[in-house]
């Protein structure tokens, strides 16, 4: 059975790795970019990521391939703001890549800035001031 690149994406982002090896090894010869980045970030048998990305990147026809072979670049590399923002560019043209936007989740959260506490008013009622004395004589 021929696994589509769709298929393969599935499996990947069910985290399913026996089922993405053996897609990928039944693809031997009709391999794509899309499976050649499955492969690079699952690291089968056959190849190192290193290998498998200029592969990709030899197999990238479209502007969609080529900027999911950077985008697996910059995730292996552990470029993470490099990723974020290829990410959001790639999504704003290909809103449904599913590989795009698994790749963004497996990135570390990002940490805000810390902030400094609202200061609060006082809960208490004001002391009332002193009233002047009197002395009756």
């Amino acid at each position: 059975m021929a696994t589509d690149d769709g298929t393969l994406i599935r499996l990947l982002v069910a985290g399913d790795l026996p089922a993405v090896h053996h897609a990928l090894a039944g693809m031997s010869g009709a391999a794509t970019a899309v499976s050649l980045l499955v492969a690079a970030l699952t690291r089968p048998a056959a190849g190192t990521p290193d290998e498998l990305l200029a592969a990709a990147a030899r197999l990238a026809r479209s502007t969609r391939d080529r900027q999911l072979v950077a985008i697996t670049a910059a995730h292996l590399g552990g470029d993470h703001d490099r990723v974020a923002a290829l990410v959001r560019d790639h999504l704003v043209d290909h809103p449904g890549s599913l590989l795009a936007a698994w790749l963004a989740s497996q990135q570390p959260p990002t940490r805000p800035a810390p902030t400094q506490p609202a200061t609060q008013p006082s809960r208490t009622a004001p002391t009332p001031a002193p009233s002047p004395r009197r002395d009756h004589v």
